[in-house]
């Protein structure tokens, strides 16, 4: 399995071959589109949240475009995707032990 870091190197990689460059902001309008998309899936994969979801290869791509795009967001900002998820990790671990008391 690939590392974040590798992921994120390789979507670089992947941007300056194909000539792929946007702004900061057109990277995180992208990602909230692909949210919305994502969403959308979801919402029709459970029939208005009246069924159990029933998902398909679809769904799988609508995350992956989200993926792509969170990625596109942390290069554009300069951010090691592993470094947040770690501290995010231990900010969540520390907020449950507080409330845990």
């Amino acid at each position: 399995m690939k590392t974040l870091k590798e992921l994120q190197r390789e979507v670089k990689e992947f941007c300056k071959k194909n000539k792929w460059y946007a702004s900061t902001e057109y990277c995180m309008l992208d990602l909230m589109s692909e949210v919305g998309e994502l969403a959308k899936e979801l919402i029709l994969a459970s029939n208005y949240g009246l069924k159990e979801p029933k998902f398909s290869a679809n769904t799988e791509l609508e995350l992956g475009d989200c993926l792509f795009s969170l990625i596109l967001v942390a290069n554009a900002l300069n951010i090691e995707l592993e470094k947040a998820l770690e501290k995010v990790l231990a900010k969540y671990e520390k907020r449950l032990k507080e409330q845990k008391g």
